[in-house]
C-alpha cells in the first residue's frame, strides 16, 4: 500500500489530464455525486470513498488512505502543487464540466477518490478503547458526521455502528465531520443488538441515551459508570429501539429546560461526550 504525506513538496509539476467530456470513464468515480443511492451502490463494492475539499484530502492522505485520482477545477489545479499525488492521475476540467459529471457546482474546487481500507473488528477496537459511541440505526449522513467530529474533540477513542448504519465514508459525512472520521476508528457490531453483549463482556457499561423522565441524569453517573463508558444513541426523531434499550445496563438522560423534551442526536452525543470526559486531564 501507497503511504502519502499530507503536504510533500514535488521535485515537478503535477502532470494534469484535460477533461473535457464529463461521461468520460477515467472520472468515473466522481459521476452523480448528489445521488445517495446510487454513490451507496457503487462506492463500498468498488472499495472506494470521495474526499470533497482540499482540507478533507490532506487528512485522508495524512491517515493513510491511497489516493485513486484527484478531480481538480482546473482554475485551482495550483492547491496541489506541493502533495506528491504518486502514481494518482490528476484530472482538471472546467466548473460546467465538472458540474455535469458530479451533480453539484464543486465550489470547493477539489474532489479526491481514494481507496477503502479494511475496517477493524468490534474486538480490536474495543481492545484500544476506554470509552465509545455506539450508534443504532443512524442513517442521516449530516448527523453521521458531526458525531465523528464531535467524538474526535470530546475524548472519545472509537464508534461502533449497527449494521443499518450510514456510511461514515460517505461524501457528505466525511466533508460535515471536517475529515475526523478518518482519524476515530470504527467497526461495525453485529448481530444487532445481541453483539451488545460483546462490549459489555470487554468491561464497558453501556449507556442507553434517552429523554424518560425516570432515566438517570448524565451528570449523576458515579465513577465506575463512566470509568468504561459506551455511550448508546439511536436515530433522530425515532431513538433507541425497545431491544437495545433492554440491552443496555443504564439509561441515562441530559436534563432540559424550558420544556424542551430532547436535542439533534448530534447534539446529544456531543454533550455527552463531554459530560463523561470533563474530569479527563488534557
Amino acid at each position: 500500500m501507497r503511504s502519502a504525506g499530507p503536504a510533500v513538496r514535488q521535485n515537478r509539476p503535477v502532470p494534469v489530464h484535460q477533461i473535457t467530456d464529463p461521461d468520460d470513464d477515467r472520472i468515473a468515480d466522481y459521476r452523480a455525486l448528489t445521488d445517495v443511492e446510487l454513490r451507496t451502490r457503487w462506492e463500498p463494492p468498488h472499495g472506494l470513498f470521495i474526499a470533497e475539499g482540499e482540507l478533507v484530502l490532506r487528512r485522508a492522505l495524512r491517515a493513510g488512505y491511497p489516493a485513486r485520482s484527484y478531480l481538480v477545477d482546473a482554475k485551482r489545479i495550483d492547491q496541489l502543487a506541493d502533495l506528491d499525488t504518486g502514481d494518482a492521475p490528476v484530472y482538471a476540467a472546467t466548473q460546467d464540466v465538472l458540474q455535469r459529471a458530479t451533480g453539484f457546482h464543486v465550489h470547493r474546487g477539489v474532489l479526491a477518490s481514494f481507496h477503502r481500507r479494511p475496517l477493524p473488528t468490534a474486538a480490536e477496537v474495543l481492545a484500544a478503547a476506554r470509552r465509545v459511541v455506539i450508534l443504532e440505526d443512524v442513517n442521516n449522513h449530516t448527523n453521521l458526521g458531526a458525531i465523528f467530529r464531535a467524538v474526535a474533540a470530546l475524548g472519545v477513542d472509537a464508534v461502533l455502528l449497527s449494521p443499518s448504519c450510514a456510511d461514515p465514508l460517505y461524501r457528505r459525512s466525511v466533508r460535515v465531520s471536517m475529515g475526523e472520521v478518518f482519524a476515530v476508528p470504527y467497526a461495525k457490531l453485529d448481530p444487532w443488538p445481541d453483539a451488545l453483549a460483546e462490549v459489555q463482556a470487554a468491561g464497558f457499561t453501556v449507556l442507553a441515551m434517552t429523554p424518560a423522565p425516570d432515566a438517570v441524569p448524565i451528570q449523576r453517573l458515579d465513577a465506575t459508570q463512566r470509568a468504561r463508558s459506551a455511550l448508546l444513541l439511536g436515530a433522530e426523531g425515532a431513538g433507541l429501539t425497545r431491544a437495545a434499550m433492554d440491552a443496555a445496563d443504564v439509561r441515562v438522560v441530559i436534563p432540559m429546560r424550558r420544556g424542551v423534551d430532547s436535542l439533534n442526536v448530534a447534539a446529544a452525543t456531543a454533550v455527552a461526550c463531554w459530560e463523561l470526559s470533563r474530569d479527563d486531564p488534557w
